[in-house]
Formats: C-alpha cells, structure tokens, sequence
C-alpha cells in the first residue's frame, strides 16, 4: 500500500541501493576528552526531555552512575569522559551511548559536542544516532537532523559495521519534515522507508500520517490509513486531530464513529481533545456534553489539555458557567486555561470579569495580553484597549503582530493616527513581518484615520494581498470620496482572481454612493446574486435606497423598499428620510419618519429632523406639534460626544461635561473661537451685501 502512495506522490524520488564497502579506516579514539567548541549553542535549559537511562550495567558502574545521578555541568561530563578513557569503559558501546544522550539530550549538555562523540564512536550503532537525530529534530535548528541522518547513511555504506537506521530513525525525520513543513524531503524519506522494508511498522506508520496530516495532505493521510490494515489507537487520534486542525469537523466526527464502530470505542484522552476540539468548531453543545459526560463515565484521565479543550467548547458554545465550572476545579491551569476563560468573559461581553480574572493570572506572556486588548477592540471600545497596550508595554511584554493588529484597529475606531503612525514605525524598527493580517490592519487604519495616501502606499507595499485587503482600500477610497480609485482596485480585485464577498460590496456600493454613480451601482448591486451569488443584506439596501435617494430618484427608492424579501430596518428608512429632507419632498418624509419612530420612538434625532423639514417647508404649526410629542413623551435631545487625540492620548468631550481638569479653560477658549466666529460671519454678511448691492 505505502509502495502504491509513494509511486502516485507528487514527486516521487530515485535511490541508489544502499552498498556496502570494505571499512578501511576505522576511527581512532583519542587519548584525551574532546573538548567543546565555544560559543555553541546549549540545550534550552527548561527542557523536560528525560534523558537518564535505568539500565542495570549503567546504574551499577561507579563511572556511568555518576554520570546518569550527579553530572550537571559539561566540566563534570569531561572529568567523567576522561575516566572512562583511562579505564577503557569508553570502549563500551552502551556506556559511549550514555556520553552521547548526556550531551544531546540533559539539559546541562552541549547539543554540538555530541556531534562531536557521535563522530568519534568506536563501534557506531543507530541507538546512539537516533538521540543526536531526536535532540536536533526537537532544536531550534531541527534540519540539523537531516545532516546527519545523510551522514549516517555515509558512515554505513563505507563501514563494515552495520548502521542502518531503523524504525525509531525514521519517525524522527517524519517529526522534522511535518515541523518544517517539508513535503517533498518527506516524500524521498517514505523511499527510504519502501527501500529498507520498514513500510509495514506500526510506528513508521503512525509518524508517516502524523508527517502528511501536518503538510496538510489530509487525502493522502485518509489514504494512507484506509488501506493499511496495520494501525492502532494512534494512528486514529492522528488523522482525527488532523481534521480538526484542518477545520474539517464533520470529517474528524466521522472518523471517530467509524473507531468506535472498529475498535469496540477504546478512545483516549487524545481522542476526546480532538472530538470535544470538533464541537467547538461546529458550535455543537449537545454533542459537547455527551462526550464530556462519556468521559465521566469512562473515567478517562482529565488532562489539562484537555480540561482546555473542554472550558473552550463550551465558551464556544454559549454555556460560560459550565467553562467556569471546569475552569475553578482545575488543580493546575496553563496560559491556555487562563486566557480560554478571558476570552470567554470577554465574549459574552463581561469586560471587567475578564479584567479582573486577567490580573489574577501569575504570570502573563503577550497572549492573554492580545486575548484582553482583542476583546475590547470587538467590544468598540478602543480607547481601553490603547490603554491596555501602554500598560503592557511598561510591563515591558513584547508585542507580537497579533497586538499590533489589535491596537491598529483601536486606533481605527478612534482616529488615533498618531498612535498608529507610533505602531507603524515600531512594526518597521523591530523587523515585524508585514503579513497579510497586519498589512491590512496598517491599510485600515491609516484610510479610517484620515490619510488614505499613506493607506494606498501600504496597499501597493505589502508583499502578498488577499481579499480583505483589496476590501478595506476600497471601503477607505469610498469614504473619501476617491470613487474612480475604489472603482479601480475593485476591478483589479476581479483580475487577480480574488472573490469579493458582502463586505466588499458595501464598500464599492458606498463608493457609487459617494459618487452619485446610479447606473454603476444598479449594475455592482444586480452582480451581487447574479454573478458573485451573494445574497444582499439590509446593508446594501440601505445603500441603494441612499443612492437612488440622493440622486433624486425616491419613487424608484421606495419600490425598491417595498419590494425587498427583508423587512426595512432604521438605517434604510433613514436614508430615505434624509432623501426627502434634500430633495424637500415632506409627504414621503413624514412616512419615512414614522416607520422611523414605530422602529425607535425614543430617538430623539429623529423628532428634531422631522421638526427642521417642517421648518423648512414653512410648516410651523406641524414643527411645533413635533416638538410638543417630544415634551409629552419625555424625549431628550441626546448630547454631542467628540473626541481629539493629543499627544498620543484620546479626550472625550460631552455636552456640558466638565470632568475634564482643564475644563474651565476649554470653555473660555471656546467663548473666544465663538466670538471670532461671530465676527467673521458679521463681516462674510457685509461682504455679501455689497457684492448683491453692487450687482443687483
């Protein structure tokens, strides 16, 4: 079966036979310890890889117990190295393995060094490569493996001592490829495989779906297993994660009816992470708790990833006190199980539950950071989420391109350009990479803050654009009245052969809007079903129904209202409204006004509009009644809000909001601009009359 995968691959790869050639010349083994190099990297010193070993001969050595109990230090390890020397025991296979799996794998060790042993063994066995191959498949640096998995093959051809890898070498290079995301290396080390017999393992196997899952071949992966009879309980929590991770929920639940079916249901924690995992994605509560309930009745081992992926499940689903439940009874919680639980606050739109829980986190990286900024972005309050980024900046927490996107986004909503300049040049000073995500953010803000020239430069910088991109340029050229530009790049759209969606149809139904483009904006709004599929939303009626309306065209708009399969909403009927107001047409306007006031009686704007259309047409006694059902109803005008940024900050201002501390001196600054007004609007008057005098 993996003969037939390989050969129908993508890009299948030729191999030599392996040979075998007369050893010449054997390696010497030193007199003295090698030394290691300087100023090599070392092992992450938080590494929880066991490396000790319980071995009877090991631990009954005086020379290797040490080494296996005390040696903390690469000083130790060569004052041990040079004992084992004198003695002979270096000799010892087993016992040089054990110099080897100290160097790669403890965390006092020095990852090169062990190169180094590895080089030097007497008598090379694949025990001892396999450790060096495991530890640098799991660096910084895991193509590393690859080297000297090349140079293993190297050692045995010309060797007469047998070192052929083996079915736990593989699985490593699987673990690498899948890591570095390495599909056709991955492919010429499956002819490796084919070659040396080793396609019927059970673990090969399991690494081999793991290595596909990962590059995303989900159809080779199903293939893979479906025909190989030789698979156990790893290879169906493989496949089955593989689909969650793929966002294909409904495929990963039908993999584990069919294990059910199979294995008489023997599933694991493992399991249930990807299960529980695939409600969430589908938003399914009920199928949620019945697993979580099997898993009580099971008795299977609560996990934190999986408690995780339990809290998670149900925040996705609605049910937050059942998250909290699981979350309080937890003993140990992880960064995840703490932000899980902000973000669920933070969802259900309890701001200061998930603040007050976020500072009870003991020690915070940058994600729980992002998660609580993120929350108050989507709850449009952007002014606290600035906050929360210059706090976590004098906490010194490193932003990431996901914080960046936040607080891009903050700034959008607020017009806070000169914070979003900030974050500009910090993005380009610290080397970020301009990603799509954060390209378009940058894109976004600088067109919602004012400066769509700056937004258009951004645009045509980023490296690679995707749909969302192409949307927020046009919906900043619509707002500033760059019609034939957000015209433009939406046909450009179109060529590069990207789909836009509803969002995008706002935005280049907006631009006709703004342009008084009728004919353009009839044919964009027809396109809509009729080529692109998409069904329009009360959105892109109102835009229409403000498009024909400021063009004067209120009979077409109003047919257009009733013949629409939604029911209006306010946003349309005042579109219409302020059409009529423009256009001074009082009778559709006053029944625009009262769909209005059925929808939303205590708007106040609305009564004061009606009132300035009456005033307008010269009906007094109508705009006086208006303002009489508003004394009667105990409607209020809604004060002003404004906001200005100053010096990185953002001042909100309300009518007759004196909580300001330079209150007292904002108000005389503002009698002073009103007496300056006055005075220039006095001497424009004079100036008008002469010029009527002069020419009437």
């Amino acid at each position: 079966m993996l003969a037939l995968f390989f050969v129908k691959s993508r890009q299948p790869c030729t191999l030599k036979p392996f040979s075998k050639r007369p050893y010449f010349s054997p390696v010497s083994l030193q007199t003295r310890p090698l030394l290691p190099r300087r100023n090599k990297p070392k092992n992450n010193e938080n590494s929880t890889t066991k490396w000790n070993t319980t071995h009877t001969f090991v631990l009954s050595n005086p020379t290797l117990s040490l080494l296996e109990t005390k040696c903390k230090s690469m000083i130790q390890l060569l004052q041990i190295q040079s004992q084992m020397i004198i003695t002979g025991l270096s000799l010892d296979g087993l016992a040089y393995s054990r110099l080897i799996a100290f160097c790669a794998l403890s965390p006092f060790g020095d990852l090169n060094y062990s190169k180094r042993l590895l080089s030097h063994m007497h008598y090379p066995n694949a025990f001892s490569w396999n450790i060096v191959i495991r530890a640098f498949t799991d660096s910084p640096i895991p193509l590393q493996a690859f080297i000297l998995y090349k140079k293993m093959l190297i050692v045995n051809r010309n060797s007469s001592i047998s070192l052929r890898p083996d079915n736990y070498t593989f699985p490593l290079l699987f673990k690498s490829c899948a890591r570095l995301l390495l599909f056709y290396m991955g492919h010429e080390i499956i002819g490796h495989v084919l070659q040396m017999g080793y396609d019927s393992d059970l673990f090969v196997h399991n690494a081999l779906i793991h290595y596909l899952v990962s590059c995303g071949e989900l159809e080779a992966a199903d293939k893979v297993f479906g025909e190989n009879s030789v698979r156990d309980l790893v290879s169906w929590n493989s496949l089955i994660n593989g689909y969650v991770r793929s966002g294909k929920a409904k495929d990963a639940l039908r993999l584990y009816r069919e294990m059910e079916m199979e294995r008489d249901g023997n599933p694991d924690e493992v399991t249930m992470i990807g299960v529980i995992s695939a409600c969430s994605q589908l938003e399914n509560l009920r199928l949620g708790k019945e697993f979580h309930q099997y898993i009580r009745e099971k008795g299977l081992n609560m996990s934190i990833p999986l408690a995780n992926a339990l809290i998670d499940m149900y925040v996705k689903c609605g049910d937050l006190a059942e998250a909290k439940m699981l979350f309080d009874g937890m003993d140990d919680r992880t960064m995840v199980s703490w932000t899980t639980m902000v973000v669920g606050y933070a969802r259900f739109g309890y701001l200061d539950a998930a603040r007050r829980l976020f500072y009870e986190i003991p020690e915070k990286d940058v994600v729980p950071w992002n998660a609580l900024i993120g929350a108050y972005v989507q709850a449009k309050s952007g002014k606290e989420a600035l906050a929360l980024f210059h706090e976590m900046q004098a906490r010194n927490v490193k932003p990431d391109e996901v914080t960046m996107v936040n607080v891009l986004s903050a700034c959008a909503q607020l017009g806070a350009l000169d914070v979003g300049i900030w974050i500009h040049n910090y993005i380009e000073k610290h080397n970020l990479t301009l990603n799509v995500a954060l390209g378009t953010a940058l894109v976004d803000m600088y067109a919602k803050c004012g400066n769509i020239t700056k937004a258009l430069q951004v645009f045509h910088k980023i490296p690679s654009r995707n749909a969302l991109t192409y949307t927020s340029i046009i919906g900043g050229l619509a707002l500033h009245g760059d019609v034939q530009d957000a015209l433009s790049i939406f046909l450009e759209m179109i060529d590069v052969g990207l789909m836009p969606d509803k969002v995008t149809f706002l935005g280049i139904l907006s631009a006709c809007c703004h342009g008084g483009l009728v004919e353009q904006g009839r044919q964009f709004f027809s396109q809509m079903s009729s080529k692109f599929k998409i069904v329009p939303e009360l959105k892109h009626y109102s835009c229409m129904v403000d498009l024909l309306g400021r063009a004067g065209l209120l009979e077409e708009a109003i047919e257009l209202i009733e013949a629409m399969p939604l029911k209006a909403d306010a946003v349309i009927w005042g579109a219409l409204f302020f059409a009529c107001r423009i256009h001074k047409n009082v009778e559709l306007g006053e029944r625009a006004a009262i769909k209005l006031l059925e929808l939303d009686p205590g708007d106040s704007g609305i009564y004061v509009l009606l009132a300035n259309v009456y005033v307008e047409a010269n009906m007094w006694h109508k705009a006086g009644e208006v303002r009489k059902v508003m004394r009667e109803r105990g409607v209020d005008k809604t004060p002003g809000c404004s906001s200005i940024e100053l010096n990185g900050n953002v001042y909100e201002f309300i009518v007759r909001d004196k909580s300001h501390s330079q209150s007292n001196q904002i108000h005389a600054c503002l009698i002073q601009l009103t007496k300056q007004m006055k005075l220039v609007e006095s001497v424009a008057g004079i100036c008008h009359l002469t010029d009527d005098f002069q020419f009437g």
